[in-house]
């Protein structure tokens, strides 16, 4: 069955996180996804918080970006959500934007090589391992978690975009998500890139796939649809879906028949309503996905 979630934009004022937190859990949503993105807010803070205000919902990182976060407090913080809140949660690690990276004095010469390096590291700290590394990023000198998470470990996802990084998200991590510059095509191409590098990797364990969507509704939608595009300056008129219920339904089932497990509806940045929108990807869109 396919998953469908909503994105809380990180343009949404932080001391808004509990309104759409208690709404998400309030009308069923399957998961509210958050990002942390440069500077609007942390990702393990607002995913705590969140896991905190709920019971039931699960809560979505996509993404921490790997230039910012030393490996080891990676794994700390996300151990610490998994112990306190036992299979609520699905992070993910990435390059992050490199402009951003840059700005903080954290861009590195080789992203893939840290990407890589970051997940190898991660998921054996998180399978209680001890380590020593010394990687080209990555150095660790005989480190390992004394309160790694409870079994079953928890899965580490990767953001990939390109091919070399969704052939290493396949082989290294243990899921992929995708931004929604992804057409259902994309989708497919995904796909395939992931499953070369499972078979590089030897992986025979499940490979979910996220895939984010822009979603527009109600007054003006596709009028807002297009002007999201272009300031993201996305142009296939294929991104992203504007309309009623019935419409944005269609499209989730599109993208899942493409290969997504999970697809996450995100509103444009302008979406008056992050509470209402969340409440009709839950109540309205969520009962029609085939």
């Amino acid at each position: 069955m396919t998953t469908v979630g909503a994105v809380c934009l990180p343009q949404v004022r932080p001391e808004r996180l509990r309104e759409l937190a208690r709404t998400a859990e309030d009308v069923g949503l399957d998961e509210l996804w958050l990002w942390e993105d440069c500077f609007w807010g942390g990702g393990i803070a607002n995913v705590a918080a969140v896991l905190a205000w709920t019971e039931r919902v699960r809560v979505g990182v996509g993404l921490l970006p790997v230039p910012l976060r030393n490996v080891a407090l990676t794994a700390m913080e996300i151990a610490s959500v998994h112990r306190l809140f036992p299979g609520r949660a699905s992070i993910g690690v990435g390059h992050g934007v490199q402009d951003w990276m840059a700005q903080v004095g954290a861009r590195v010469e080789s992203p893939t090589t840290l990407l890589r390096e970051h997940l190898t590291a991660l998921r054996a700290l998180l399978r209680g391992e001890r380590l020593s590394v010394e990687g080209r990023y990555v150095r660790l000198d005989d480190v390992g978690l004394d309160w790694p998470p409870a079994t079953p470990v928890p899965p580490v996802l990767a953001g990939a975009t390109g091919p070399r990084s969704l052939r290493l998200s396949g082989e290294a991590a243990d899921g992929t998500i995708l931004t929604a510059s992804t057409t259902p095509d994309g989708v497919r191409k995904a796909r395939a890139l992931i499953e070369e590098g499972r078979a590089v990797g030897g992986r025979t364990d499940p490979h979910p796939v996220t895939v984010y969507l822009l979603a527009t509704t109600g007054p003006g939608a596709a009028e807002r649809l297009d002007a999201e595009r272009r300031r993201a300056t996305r142009t296939d008129p294929e991104l992203g879906v504007a309309g009623d219920a019935h419409a944005v339904a269609d499209a989730v089932t599109r993208w899942a028949e493409a290969g997504a497990d999970t697809v996450v509806l995100q509103p444009a940045v302008d979406e008056p309503d992050p509470a209402g929108f969340v409440r009709f990807v839950a109540e309205d869109v969520r009962p029609l996905v085939r």
